[in-house]
């Protein structure tokens, strides 16, 4: 199931994706988008499962967790 909904984006933005979709690197501007969406809900859970981690180092992940934490910080994130 899908919902419409409409936004309103700058027009650099708007430019931005109709590049995309003429470049085919997208189908059309809401595809564009919802991957966009997509990226940052798969990105927050990675955050969020990274934290955790590290707040209960109990698994032989813990190379892995500092890593990522390490790479959060790295990009001006908590």
């Amino acid at each position: 199931m899908s919902t419409q909904i409409a936004i309103r984006l700058p027009d650099q933005m708007v430019a931005y994706l109709d590049r995309a979709v003429a470049e085919g690197r997208a189908t059309s501007r809401a595809a564009f988008v919802a991957g966009a969406v997509e990226r940052e809900m798969r990105r927050l859970a990675a955050e969020q499962d990274a934290a955790i981690l590290h707040d209960d180092p109990s698994d032989d992940l813990d190379p892995l967790v500092s890593w990522t934490v390490g790479r959060l910080v790295d990009k001006g994130q908590p």
